[in-house]
């Protein structure tokens, strides 16, 4: 399994153990997901998606749980560190042996 760390700015209104939007963009980029396609998987609306990685508002607590749901459904597992996030997981297959994650973080 391989990690890969990101670079995280949290909202004032964070709770620990949260998915992060660097995350969400992070695990989608690792997936091939477009926004409109973790919206699909996740069953929320495709603004939820995006204005939660634009740093625009925070999902409900249902809607960040499905989009969670979905990412780890997915493959990818989140990584915290003394509960704040960290990063995503996924198996080191998916990294094609480079392990660097895909750049691909289609909107």
């Amino acid at each position: 399994m391989s990690t890969i760390f990101v670079d995280i700015r949290l909202p004032r209104d964070y709770v620990p153990s949260m998915l992060s939007p660097e995350q969400s963009r992070a695990a989608r980029g690792w997936l091939d997901w477009s926004q409109d396609e973790l919206a699909k998987r996740a069953n929320v609306s495709l603004s939820t998606v995006r204005d939660f990685e634009k740093g625009r508002r925070i999902p409900i607590a249902n809607n960040l749980d499905a989009l969670r749901r979905a990412i780890e459904a997915g493959g990818v597992q989140l990584v915290f560190t003394d509960g704040l996030p960290a990063g995503v997981s996924g198996p080191s297959d998916q990294l094609g042996g480079t392990g660097k994650a895909p750049g691909n973080l289609r909107p």
